[in-house]
């Protein structure tokens, strides 16, 4: 079970760079004007978005509920921590749907909004990580 535990914090380290980057990609896309810059932005994001962000996801969670399974896991820490995993999952989706705004030039917001919006899964990776290690409940 420690290989699945090892693969479970790689891909959650691999879902967590794409998102704490994208939404700084967004930042800078959002205060772009030449369409060579972007256009470039659309590509990163994209790419970021499915080949990185995407498949992190889905194997941190793939994994995760391997170790629950494997461990049976219990109590309220472990029930919050899912909460914030499905609070995260609503955030990933909505990136998504950000991602395809800026595709179709459809983006609503600018980069100050960015900016406070890249800060949230700093939140959630930090109760996350207290929940599972302290375990206060």
């Amino acid at each position: 079970m420690l290989w699945i535990k090892s693969l479970h914090i790689i891909f959650m380290v691999t879902w967590f760079a794409g998102l704490f980057y994208l939404p700084r990609l967004f930042v800078y896309h959002a205060m772009s004007t030449d369409t060579v810059s972007v256009d470039r932005f659309k590509v990163m994001e994209r790419k970021l978005f499915y080949g990185i962000m995407t498949p992190g996801g889905v194997l941190t969670i793939v994994f995760g509920v391997w170790l629950w399974l494997g461990y049976g896991f219990s109590g309220g820490w472990l029930y919050a921590k899912l909460l914030l995993v499905l609070v995260l999952i609503a955030y990933h989706l909505w990136c998504g749907k950000l991602v395809a705004d800026f595709r179709r030039d459809n983006n609503r917001h600018g980069h100050v909004f960015y900016r406070w919006f890249n800060e949230f899964p700093v939140l959630i990776l930090s109760a996350a990580v207290i929940l599972v290690v302290v375990k206060p409940f």
